[in-house]
């Protein structure tokens, strides 16, 4: 069972989704709140697995710094903005300040549910369309984005980079590369002192921007 918690400053809004979700036999909503700091008290109070937080919310403290500020406290607990933004902008706020990806308000109901399914696993997600952008993005700035410190990468952390960015667990990774899950932890660590980095979206968002999915390991 997934335990999430509703973070959105409309009540209704966090009724329908608290209706949708309860309603599948995996996921369960333990709580809701409508700021920020309620939304760091109810993590504290209920240890959720999956935080689905509004980006947006005018009163108290906003999505973007709640996240922030559950990413010190909590590492391991996934956060996925939901937002009305279609915009690249708010996507690399979002991933810099912690959360596992974006799902868009106008989104069907399908895509929020397998995308909270997705980071509950460990995955980053990301839209086809958000994906697409961040690689533009790239095309237009890999010259500016540290191409020196990519080369400074061994081979098999390129090739765990690259599955990171293909949404792979830490276990799956193991499977694809035939090495031990713990192994996987060392090259991820060392990825993260190298390039400055300190939560596995930005490895995504990074390895996004150098072009990485569906290309080979350069």
């Amino acid at each position: 069972m997934i335990r999430v918690l509703l973070v959105d400053d409309h009540a209704v809004v966090r009724m329908g989704l608290k209706m949708l979700l309860n309603s599948l036999e995996d996921m369960e909503v333990v709580a809701e709140a409508s700021e920020g700091n309620e939304a760091i008290e109810k993590v504290h109070e209920t240890q959720p697995d999956v935080i689905l937080m509004d980006f947006s919310m005018p009163h108290g403290k906003d999505g973007l710094s709640a996240t922030e500020e559950l990413k010190q406290q909590f590492p391991d607990t996934a956060i996925l903005i939901l937002t009305m933004h279609d915009d690249e902008e708010y996507l690399f706020r979002a991933v810099q300040a912690g959360a596992y990806g974006c799902v868009l308000k106008s989104a069907p109901h399908e895509e929020l549910i397998q995308a909270i399914r997705n980071v509950n696993n460990g995955e980053a997600y990301l839209t086809p369309s958000a994906t697409k952008r961040l690689m533009d993005e790239y095309l237009h700035t890999m010259k500016e984005y540290g191409t020196d410190v990519y080369q400074q990468l061994s081979v098999r952390e390129k090739e765990v980079l690259t599955l990171i960015a293909k949404g792979y667990a830490n276990k799956e990774i193991a499977g694809q590369l035939y090495i031990s899950v713990k192994t996987v932890e060392a090259h991820k660590s060392k990825l993260m002192d190298k390039l400055q980095m300190k939560t596995r979206p930005e490895l995504v968002s990074y390895a996004l921007k150098k072009g990485l999915l569906g290309s080979a390991i350069q």
